[in-house]
């Protein structure tokens, strides 16, 4: 089981195979190519030893043999030999039967001839080795040479190591070869399963959280596999929690902003009740303070019903292709007067050139009221407004020389109109820039 749960020890164990294949792989292959031939008792595989014994029981052998059959030992052991040199010397001691025939041999041979070759021809460092062997049993029937080179006595397993050595090289490689195969499926496994696991983290479901993945083995990877389904169970239990707390959230919202507008409804009656008494010049200041905030506060509730609306995807959505221009200059005019009587100073730029964008214009009249109560709000101090278009960018820009929106304001709230403009904008596939300083802001309003 630890084998089985552990990369490392599995790797390990094809190191170790790999180790003790060479030193059991050679004795195997020896004893394939060289035992079979350890027993033969064919000449060229013999010692000089050997070569010579053999020689001679071969000659003994011809014991009163006639020339002709001399002869054809002579060519039977030829044929077999090709590298060999022989011929015979009869008892007169006239050489005979050259093998091969062109053989270069004294024609007659004295017996202090023969002591001679036989002195010049012995010695284990002489090339061709040569065997001089009597014909029968004794001296009258002459003798028979042999001369074999030296490369031809070579031992069975060093002509065997000289024939199969490259197997041993190829044994080697095939090895080497085996070793690195089985580490790349080793490894090619494990890039799979590492790249399955990186898919699976790379590209997650509709929802946001990446599926989760079949567990296979329990190793090193399945132990992270394992932990990334227990991380993606925490998300989606995190994630469900998120909703329900959403739901309730928006649900509280709703719940809030329509139990508010009930009270904030009969304040505001009672204080325009109010505006019809006769009340001293403090009261009256306390009566507009009162008014402005519950006005504040209506439009605070709106903002919180529109946002919940907004963020469940409940809120109105109509869109029609809109001339841009005509709705730019049909929503200042409302707020023209208002500017106005604040003391700004206003500058208008609509062209008669336009544009058109695929959008509800109802939420595009909201967007551009919602920016400009923020210049009348929070830039009264810099006394200025500007509305231009520009048709050729498709751009809406609204400026002003307020303190900016990191700036001081009295009015400043928790910013969700911003955010329901935002959310807005997004819906219809517009995109907004804010360029804001103490020396001003300017918002512009553009396609994605």
């Amino acid at each position: 089981m630890k084998l089985k749960n552990s990369l490392l020890n599995q790797y390990l164990l094809i190191i170790l195979l790999a180790i003790m294949i060479m030193p059991i792989s050679f004795p195997l292959i020896s004893m394939v190519f060289y035992v079979p031939f350890s027993n033969t008792e064919e000449l060229n595989h013999l010692n000089s030893t050997d070569v010579e014994s053999i020689w001679h029981k071969e000659a003994k052998s011809l014991e009163g043999a006639s020339d002709q059959q001399i002869k054809e030992k002579l060519e039977k052991v030829k044929g077999k030999y090709p590298e060999a040199n022989m011929f015979w010397v009869d008892e007169s001691g006239k050489a005979r039967d050259r093998l091969p025939k062109d053989l270069s041999v004294q024609q007659n041979w004295s017996p202090e001839y023969t002591i001679d070759f036989m002195k010049e021809n012995r010695g284990d460092q002489v090339d061709p080795f040569t065997v001089v062997a009597l014909i029968g049993k004794g001296r009258d029937e002459g003798f028979m040479v042999l001369q074999l080179p030296r490369s031809e006595l070579r031992s069975n397993g060093e002509r065997m190591q000289d024939k199969y050595s490259y197997l041993m090289t190829l044994l080697m490689f095939i090895i080497l070869g085996t070793f690195l195969f089985v580490s790349w499926i080793f490894f090619y496994r494990i890039r799979k399963r590492l790249l399955r696991l990186r898919t699976a983290m790379a590209e997650p479901a509709d929802h946001g959280i990446p599926e989760p993945i079949a567990i296979g083995k329990k190793d090193e990877i399945g132990q992270l596999e394992i932990s990334f389904n227990n991380m993606i169970q925490k998300l989606e239990h995190s994630r469900e929690r998120e909703q329900e707390e959403e739901v309730l959230r928006r649900q509280l919202i709703a719940n809030l902003s329509h139990d508010l507008r009930t009270p904030l409804t009969t304040i505001r009656g009672h204080a325009f009740s109010l505006k019809k008494e006769p009340l001293s010049e403090k009261g009256l200041e306390s009566l507009q303070l009162i008014d402005s905030k519950v006005n504040y506060l209506g439009q605070l509730i709106e903002n919180l019903l529109s946002y919940t609306l907004l963020t469940a995807g409940k809120y109105p959505f109509h869109p029609v292709k809109t001339d841009m221009v005509r709705l730019v200059r049909t929503s200042f005019a409302g707020w023209y007067p208002v500017f106005e009587n604040a003391g700004f100073h206003i500058e208008l730029d609509l062209p008669d050139q336009t544009f058109y964008w695929e959008i509800d214009s109802q939420w595009m009249e909201r967007i551009l009221d919602n920016f400009y109560q923020n210049v009348h709000r929070h830039a009264r101090e810099g006394q200025y407004i500007s509305v231009k278009i520009n048709p050729d960018l498709q751009q809406i820009t609204i400026a002003d020389r307020g303190p900016g929106m990191n700036g001081e304001s009295t009015g400043k709230g928790a910013g969700i109109g911003l955010t329901i403009v935002s959310l807005m904008l997004k819906e219809m596939k517009l995109d907004w820039e804010t360029r804001t300083g103490t020396n001003g802001t300017a918002i512009i309003i553009k396609k994605r």
